[in-house]
C-alpha cells in the first residue's frame, strides 16, 4: 500500500516556475515507478512525466519536453516536478501516481494522490 500527497501548486504567472512534490509512505516506494498526470476542466487526465524506481530513464510528454523535470529521491520517499517555463494551457490539477512500471496510460496506475491545483496566468 502505498499513500500519496502532492504540495506545491499555486498561481504563478507565464514564463514562471513552480516545482510540486510527491510524498510517499509506506516501506516499498522505492519498486514503484512514479507519473505525474494532470487534468484540465472539460478534459482527459493525460500523462505528464514518468521516472522509473532507479530514476535510470524518464519519460515526458511532448508539450512539456524541455520545460518540465521529473526526480524522485528514494530517501525521502518524495518524487518532484520542477516546471519551468510555464503557460497558461498548463493549468490543471496535477496529480502523482505510482505503478509497478511506467505507463503512459492512468489506468495501469495503482495509487493515486489528492491532486494539487497548478494556474499558470497569462
Amino acid at each position: 500500500q502505498v499513500q500519496l500527497v502532492e504540495s506545491g501548486g499555486g498561481l504563478v504567472q507565464a514564463g514562471g516556475s513552480l516545482r510540486l512534490s510527491c510524498a510517499a509512505s509506506g516501506r516499498t516506494f522505492s519498486s514503484y515507478a512514479m507519473g505525474w498526470f494532470r487534468q484540465a476542466p472539460g478534459k482527459e487526465r493525460e500523462f505528464v512525466a514518468a521516472i522509473t524506481w532507479s530514476s535510470g530513464r524518464l519519460y515526458y510528454a511532448d508539450s512539456v519536453k524541455g520545460r518540465f523535470a521529473i526526480s524522485r529521491d528514494n530517501a525521502k520517499n518524495t518524487v518532484y516536478l520542477l516546471m519551468n517555463s510555464l503557460k497558461p494551457e498548463d493549468t490543471a490539477v496535477y496529480y502523482c501516481a505510482a505503478a509497478p512500471a511506467v505507463s503512459y496510460t492512468a489506468t495501469f496506475y495503482n495509487y493515486w494522490g489528492q491532486g494539487t491545483q497548478v494556474t499558470v496566468s497569462s
